[in-house]
């Protein structure tokens, strides 16, 4: 019998979610279907019409901003009016900074959460599980620094189905602004589609701007671009708080999709990247756009310090103060990669960086390709020589030429050097780099302390050496792999740490110009000399995008930032990052720790250099400030959350930036961030979002609404060594007789597929796995799946296992055990776990709208309501809370103008069961000061509960 195939490259998001940004391409697999009406066999006529497609009803996005700290849901809602089950996909792309902070699907009435694991124990669980119905696919629309979140199910005959994502991230003030981008990309038309974002800060708004949906591929807009005249902005009197409501319906919502189209075709017919010409026609359907809001804030002139609940936030911006004069080294790839379309975009870039330059900076300009250059200014004068790239491994010598005053004649010279950089040659980073460090070394005026020497086959030109007081700045940009001289990235990272130190050292910031950067050396090399790394996206506007982030480093207010907070005041090992080498115009840094109990008061002190009265040296600068802590809590800030999402950011990145060591001691930056996201249930590099959506016979850390879990098979018969990331098969489990041993892999790249043949198979480049089984259905098929050459993985085989050896198109080495086979796929009584769901734990039956709220590890419901996270513990008693029914207004479950009702204990209260998280926001209470409670009809209170 031959195969019937139906194709379809997609891209695959495997559902074991991890958190790490995906700002490069994700890796790319094939979603195999069975193709209807191919073939040769002969089948029964039916008179069954089409089934009609699953339909996306309404889709919700509602964020909370709190101090910067934003706390988005993404709701979605699909109805299957079909007669027969069908698949839907959930997608969202998350902002690069954001955190994963929880996942709810509700799947023909019965809800399923998602728990957030330690990335090996999630393996291990999905390993030994049974997963049926969830597989993974997803529509092929990007944007820039973006996370995918996907995950596709099926939907039984005319039931519903509700995804529920929420992620939150703290908003970065870059040039003068919050910027809090929305991606709206559901995947087709939506009879009723909101977003809301409620921004709610400390201090009066100065600035609020919605610009036009825009891709996700520009870069952040201004004052100058169009506002979106579809919102509604409402501000409250006191000017701290702000709704912005955006509702496009059917037909703006077909105007967004044709323009995001439009210039998805424009940028992908400009590119010169195979991966950007894609097809135009499916890779932008359903897709609105960004959906952006930008604001910002009056602030006090020592900062803003925020204390609540055993928590602190430092907000610290500096205003008005006069940047400091700076040596900045442009390090700039002129490799035979960087020809054509990139290395005019770096001219015309460059071009507009050097006028940007302040009269008191100095700038100079090295380049590299092969070899390395210093360039003289006196070049512009003279006749422009032919380029001659040198591909041998001698390097040549190198002189180093004392940086340049930023005059206007000095920087109408550069001009000319730049508009002759032409592209060729290797590429030799570490050369290069070695090459800058020397340059701010022999700049400044020699100290005692300076023991820095020139490199091999370097000279120095003996020329004045300038002010010692400017601040040194290293912009390094490359668009590729190190080619020439050392290529080891431990050694380059190594060796430019340890030389580029001291009180000169240079802060570097690192471009990555298109997807053939070494992102994962820069961001090091960046994390190691107090600067950070940025993707430079190679489209027609990376012209603006070089401009955009010199803006953001182009001005350095202070120098050698300190924030010190006294020790009997905070705990010892809690507060995040709080040194910096340098702050800039336009940004915020941000601390935030923990206090000590009974502070009656918090004292820190910024200390750090500013520039003084003649713009030309610096002097010290110091802010003193004092705020109350009062003990009982106040009206609640999100600062524990951000706390915790601050030092897991800064954990990793401490971490990434030392490669610690594989035994990772228990007070490490990698175990200590990952307590951290644990605890908070943060999907990091370190966590993994798990949940399994169980058939009737087992299921794998998540609770139905009415079934309690099971057991989990205890001899997998395929186990992972090394690098699992399962993904299940989406085939329905009654078509197949399966039951028990779950179908688990390892890898990183995976091939799902659904067809006639009478065997499952796992299929790696030159290895097949052949798992045999009868089947009684005509929905036979198998399911294959494409493995790294680099994986690796144990066997534990049933009776009936098929081994297979393949070398090209030719199989060969066929193996059958020796053993009678016997049918793989049986049908067993489970063994019933002693694990209840949390609807039994929390005697919610009914209640399943809250399952998306419930915090197993604090017993409580978290939301958030008008601004304010609310927690409200459960009970896990059979006896209810039930003080004195008190008053309320605007009782659960009743239209407008209804009579109010009392105050009880959620579960006591019918009309709750079937009102939606929403709802419940706008209705909650508080019963005996702790408990969750609802506003009740009186006529709804159920009496008979103890």
């Amino acid at each position: 019998m031959q195969p019937r195939w139906l194709s379809v490259v997609c891209c695959v998001s495997i559902f074991v979610v991890n958190g790490y940004a995906a700002a490069v391409p994700t890796q790319d697999t094939f979603v195999v279907a069975k193709a209807e009406g191919e073939g040769t066999e002969t089948s029964e006529v039916t008179t069954e019409e089409p089934s009609a497609p699953i339909k996306l009803t309404k889709m919700e996005v509602n964020s909370e901003v709190s101090l910067r700290y934003a706390h988005t849901a993404v709701v979605t809602y699909v109805r299957n009016p079909s007669r027969r089950s069908q698949q839907a996909t959930f997608h969202v792309l998350l902002p690069e900074t954001a955190f994963i902070s929880g996942f709810v699907m509700r799947l023909s009435g019965k809800s399923y959460k998602a728990y957030v694991k330690e990335k090996e124990e999630a393996k291990k669980i999905y390993s030994e599980a049974v997963s049926q119905g969830i597989g993974a696919a997803h529509i092929a629309a990007k944007a820039r620094d973006s996370n995918h979140f996907t995950v596709s199910v099926n939907v039984e005959p005319n039931t519903e189905a509700v995804f529920n994502l929420t992620y939150e991230e703290l908003l970065v003030r870059r040039n003068g602004v919050y910027n809090h981008a929305i991606n709206l990309h559901p995947g087709a038309l939506v009879p009723k589609m909101e977003v809301t974002v409620h921004i709610k800060e400390s201090q009066k708004i100065s600035l609020l701007r919605v610009p036009e949906v825009r891709t996700g591929n520009e870069i952040d807009a201004t004052e100058n671009d169009a506002h979106n005249s579809k919102v509604v902005i409402e501000k409250s009197d006191d000017e701290k708080e702000a709704t912005i409501t955006f509702t496009p319906d059917l037909e703006e919502q077909k105007r967004l999709m044709a323009v995001y189209a439009d210039k998805i075709k424009e940028s992908a017919s400009s590119s010169h990247n195979w991966y950007s010409r894609q097809s135009d026609d499916d890779k932008t359907t359903g897709v609105l756009g960004q959906f952006v809001v930008q604001y910002d804030v009056i602030r006090p002139e020592k900062g803003e310090i925020l204390v609540n609940d055993g928590y602190f936030v430092h907000f610290f911006a500096p205003q008005e103060l006069t940047p400091l004069s700076k040596l900045v080294v442009f390090v700039l790839d002129t490799s035979g990669s960087m020809s054509g379309r990139k290395i005019k975009q770096l001219r015309s870039a460059m071009h507009a960086i050097l006028a940007d330059l302040r009269l008191t900076d100095y700038f100079s300009i090295v380049e590299f390709n092969s070899n390395v250059k210093v360039h003289k200014l006196a070049e512009a004068l003279e006749e422009p020589s032919r380029p001659h790239y040198e591909w041998s491994a001698v390097e040549l010598p190198v002189t180093l030429v004392v940086p340049a005053l930023a005059t206007p004649d000095n920087i109408a010279k550069a001009q000319v050097i730049i508009s002759r950089l032409s592209a060729g040659g290797g590429t030799n980073i570490h050369k290069a780099l070695d090459v800058a460090v020397d340059v701010i070394n022999k700049a400044y005026k020699p100290s005692p302390t300076d023991s820095s020497t020139a490199v091999n086959q370097t000279t120095t030109e003996t020329v004045e050496r300038i002010n010692d007081e400017l601040q040194p700045i290293i912009i390094f940009l490359t668009d590729g792999d190190a080619t020439m001289g050392e290529t080891n990235p431990t050694r380059i990272l190594s060796y430019i740490t340890e030389k580029n130190a001291g009180e000169k050292k240079a802060s570097i910031y690192s471009l990555a110009f298109g997807q053939d950067a070494d992102r994962d050396l820069l961001r090091k090399l960046s994390l190691r000399n107090e600067g950070f790394m940025r993707q430079i996206y190679e489209a027609a506007d990376a012209a603006l995008q070089l401009r955009h982030f010199y803006q953001q480093v182009s001005s350095p207010l202070l120098a050698h930032v300190k924030f010190v907070y006294p020790p009997n005041q905070v705990k010892a090992g809690s507060v995040t990052r709080h040194a910096f080498d340098a702050m800039f115009a336009g940004g915020e840094t941000v601390v935030a720790g923990k206090l000590e109990p009974g502070v009656q008061e918090l004292e820190p002190q910024v200390t750090a250099f500013c520039s003084d009265d003649d713009h030309h040296g610096r002097k010290r600068y110091e802010v003193k400030n004092k705020v109350k802590v009062s003990e009982k809590k106040e009206e609640y800030l999100p600062l524990e959350r951000l706390w915790a999402y601050l030092s897991i950011k800064q954990l990793l990145d401490e971490r990434d930036a030392h490669e610690q060591d594989a035994t990772k001691e228990e007070n490490s930056p990698e175990k200590r961030a990952l307590a951290i996201a644990l605890k908070y249930e943060f999907v990091t590099p370190l966590t993994s979002l798990v949940v399994v959506k169980p058939n009737a016979t087992s299921a794998v850390d998540t609770e139905s609404s009415d079934k309690p879990a099971y057991a989990l098979p205890q001899r997998p018969f395929l186990q992972p060594i090394f690098g699992a990331v399962p993904l299940s098969s989406s085939f329905a489990s009654s078509s197949l007789g399966l039951s028990s041993g779950p179908l688990v892999l390892s890898g990183q790249a995976y091939q799902l597929a659904l067809d006639g043949a009478d065997d499952l198979q796992l299929e790696e480049e030159d290895l097949e796995l052949n798992m045999g089984y009868s089947s009684r259905s005509d929905n036979r098929g198998f399911v294959r799946y494409a493995i790294p050459q680099s994986a690796s993985y144990g066997l534990d085989l049933p009776d009936g296992f098929l081994f297979r050896r393949k070398d090209s198109m030719h199989s060969i080495d066929y193996f059958h055990p020796t053993t009678a086979a016997t049918p793989w796929f049986t049908s067993s009584a489970p063994a019933v776990a002693t694990t209840e769901s949390l609807e039994e734990a929390y005697h919610l039956q009914g209640y399943s709208w809250a399952l998306n709220l419930i915090d197993s590890n604090t017993n409580s419901l978290e939301f958030v309501a008008n601004g304010k996270n609310v927690t409200l513990e459960l009970s896990k008693s059979n006896t209810v809370p039930k003080p004195s029914d008190s008053e309320c207004a605007h009782a659960a479950g009743e239209g407008a103008g209804a009579e109010g009702g009392v105050c009880v204990y959620l579960t006591r209260c019918v009309a709750a069961r079937d009102i939606s998280v929403d709802e419940y926001r706008n209705k909650y209470c508080v019963v005996e000061n702790k408990y969750a409670g609802v506003c009740c009809p009186r006529s709804k209170v159920d009496t008979t509960i103890p």
